[in-house]
């Protein structure tokens, strides 16, 4: 079957391009970035084209950094729509390989293991990625980058850092050319894994690249970093262990489900309990739609940094592993008034079920001469009613039914009911609670190498708003 060979391709500003996709513009020429105008210009663009990164403007800036003299569209996010694109790239990567040798890694990027493939279609591994890359072009209007590796860690890093200055976004390592050309690349937190913490944790020694790492010495690594020496004494002479195999293979030892969200604002010590049940009533509907039950929660929260307060965090575990809203709202806020700081100002709540059962192992559990014996039939009341409120969603979306708790000040579950992963959706509901296609109004023109932007304009709505760099005024 010959050497392994791995390719990584990426969509290229894939939230961005796919906004442009949708307006009949050129993500390579076009100004445009993906935020929320219905923020503060403080809120993170979610994706700026390649021609605003060519400006010299970061994908993950903040919208009042962009320099005021740059003309430029912004698009409200439209996570659904996002989705459905990544959804069609995946079904072109399916016209090419089998779905055991495919591993999704994120919304706009996967790994492909192309070993057995290349003898099949008499291809080397970087034609047969410009194949795949011509046919999501062809097919979305997405450009694609592409890295190619013997192994996965060096595919990764050939996209990461090689492919960004090739002609043809295609960058190719093994691990000869990796040490060769990029042991004395900088900065170290351009490689795949290596975090700012790692970083200053080797700067104190002089180490600032992969060549150094490769020459200090392990037992050495070994005690400032433990056991996660061993992938990153691997990484600095290019080698990777794992395979395509090893990923499909691989089982957790344990489950859970989490819940997170930056609030809009401070929330006092009531407001953030209200948060904390939402979230968590939530979450029961959630594991009710798996057929999970929880055996334990965890809770974090963060505060106002300008309160210099540490976080708080905590687990509480339940008497029997359950999914009742019933059960596990008393629980989640009992550890909530354990944990939180009554003056703190929270700014950040993260809420996690843990060591997760199937629901019908959570359901035979011993009686006992001490426990209610209506317990059970109250259970089961409650799962009946679950099962009712999520057939209810299900038919007609998230907000046909809500607690009175969803109603009051500060509740902020109607509004993260219509986002996917904290951001708008792009759908709206109609009066039924049915999803319908968010439709917004382009105000004035595209920026400086936008094109034109009217009613009508590209293959789908053109949503979003036109803002002028100079003054930042609206169009």
């Amino acid at each position: 079957m010959g050497q392994p060979m791995y390719l990584v391709i990426d969509q290229k500003s894939f939230y961005a391009s796919v906004e442009c996709v949708e307006r009949g513009l050129d993500p390579m020429t076009a100004n445009l970035v993906v935020a929320d105008p219905d923020r503060t210009d403080k809120t993170v663009c979610l994706a700026v084209t390649p021609a605003m990164k060519a400006k010299g403007v970061k994908g993950r800036c903040r919208v009042f950094e962009i320099p005021k003299n740059i003309n430029y569209m912004i698009a409200p996010p439209r996570m659904r729509l996002y989705i459905d694109y990544a959804v069609r790239i995946y079904r072109i990567y399916l016209q090419y390989l089998a779905p055991c040798d495919i591993h999704v890694y994120s919304v706009d990027e996967a790994f492909l293991d192309v070993t057995r493939y290349l003898s099949y279609y008499r291809k080397t591994a970087r034609e047969l990625g410009q194949e795949i890359m011509s046919a999501i072009l062809e097919q979305t209007g997405i450009r694609a980058a592409c890295g190619i590796g013997t192994n996965l860690y060096l595919a990764k890093v050939a996209l990461d850092i090689t492919a960004k200055r090739a002609h043809d976004f295609i960058g190719e390592l093994d691990e000869a050319s990796y040490c060769r050309t990029l042991w004395d690349h900088q900065p170290l937190t351009d490689f795949w894994r290596i975090g700012p913490g790692t970083v200053r944790r080797l700067a104190k020694y002089g180490v600032n690249t992969m060549g150094r790492i490769a020459q200090m010495d392990e037992e050495f690594l070994y005690q400032l970093f433990g056991v996660d020496a061993e992938l990153l004494i691997d990484h600095a002479w290019g080698r990777e262990s794992a395979t395509m195999e090893d990923i499909k293979r691989y089982r957790p030892s344990s489950n859970s489900l989490s819940s997170g969200q930056v609030l809009p604002c401070n929330y006092d010590f009531q407001g953030g309990e209200l948060i904390v049940k939402e979230m968590m009533d939530a979450l029961c509907l959630d594991m009710a739609d798996r057929g999970v039950a929880a055996g334990a929660v965890g809770l974090y929260l963060s505060y106002d940094k300008r309160q210099g307060k540490p976080s708080s965090k905590g687990m509480a575990r339940l008497p029997r592993p359950g999914n009742s809203d019933a059960e596990l709202i008393p629980a989640v806020v009992a550890l909530y008034r354990r944990i939180a700081e009554k003056g703190g100002q929270i700014r950040r709540v993260n809420l996690t079920v843990q060591d997760l059962v199937p629901e019908e192992a959570a359901l035979y559990e011993q009686y006992s001469l001490f426990e209610d014996p209506e317990g059970n039939e109250k259970r089961a009341r409650r799962r009946a009613l679950q099962r009712a409120v999520l057939s209810v969603r299900h038919k007609y979306g998230k907000n046909a039914v809500l607690k009175g708790m969803n109603l009051l000040e500060g509740a902020t579950m109607r509004e993260r009911n219509g986002q996917i992963g904290g951001h708008k959706s792009g759908e709206t509901e109609n009066a039924a609670g049915e999803p319908g296609q968010a439709v917004h109004a382009v105000r004035g023109a595209a920026g400086a190498g936008g094109g034109a932007a009217g009613s009508g304009a590209g293959n789908g709505p053109a949503g979003g708003i036109v803002r002028r760099g100079s003054g930042g005024a609206e169009l």
